[in-house]
């Protein structure tokens, strides 16, 4: 009976162990999801939804292979993602596979595409946030000429849309510097800290 009483004691500790484990395990997975995808802005929740898998590394390396220059990859992968016809998706944004399947996506869904695929290529690039729209900047290290850039902190940075058709890099901004509610940086998920913001040649 003495016997019993200690298997049952040590075999309740055991699973006592077991079950503090999985609670600290999911405890810290959640800690780590809401800190890694979740930014409050403006009231509202930005999910994020880029990528850092294969199939954008994969993707992003067969659309520049043919260039030899910051401005040709950077338009190369933003001409992929503009000929994707946009709709309006009510969900979380797709990944770049599903808008590739599916033949369309929105503002988030093709913004967070073409952001994956710059990372992937090494461009410094951020989501900028204005009021019911996101677009993204991108720094290529060189002027562009007679397209204006948005400065931030002094370093020039050129506006990529990717919901108009045959866009370029340079897209007008058309907002007031006032309209940014925020620049996000995705793969850190951090707000950026604006010093200064100017829209200038």
């Amino acid at each position: 009976m003495l016997f019993e009483n200690k298997l049952i004691y040590r075999f309740s500790i055991i699973v006592t162990l077991i079950c503090f484990i999985i609670f600290a395990y999911i405890s810290y997975t959640s800690i780590f999801l809401v800190k890694n995808k979740y930014i409050e802005i403006d009231g509202k929740t930005y999910i994020n939804q880029t990528k850092e898998d294969e199939f954008t590394k994969n993707l992003s390396k067969e659309l520049t292979k043919n260039c030899f220059n910051k401005i040709c990859k950077v338009q190369s992968m933003l001409d992929y993602v503009t000929t994707i016809p946009y709709k309006t998706n009510n969900s979380i944004a797709r990944s770049g596979k599903n808008i590739i399947k599916n033949n369309y996506g929105d503002c988030d869904d093709k913004s967070n595409f073409l952001i994956s695929m710059l990372h992937a290529q090494g461009f410094e690039s951020y989501f900028v946030f204005v009021p019911k729209h996101v677009f993204i900047i991108v720094n290529i290290k060189q002027k562009i000429r007679d397209r204006k850039a948005l400065y931030l902190n002094k370093t020039p940075f050129y506006i990529l849309e990717t919901t108009a058709k045959n866009s370029k890099i340079g897209f007008p901004f058309r907002y007031k510097i006032k309209d940014v509610k925020e620049i996000i940086n995705p793969f850190k998920n951090k707000k950026v800290k604006i010093n200064l913001l100017e829209y200038k040649y």
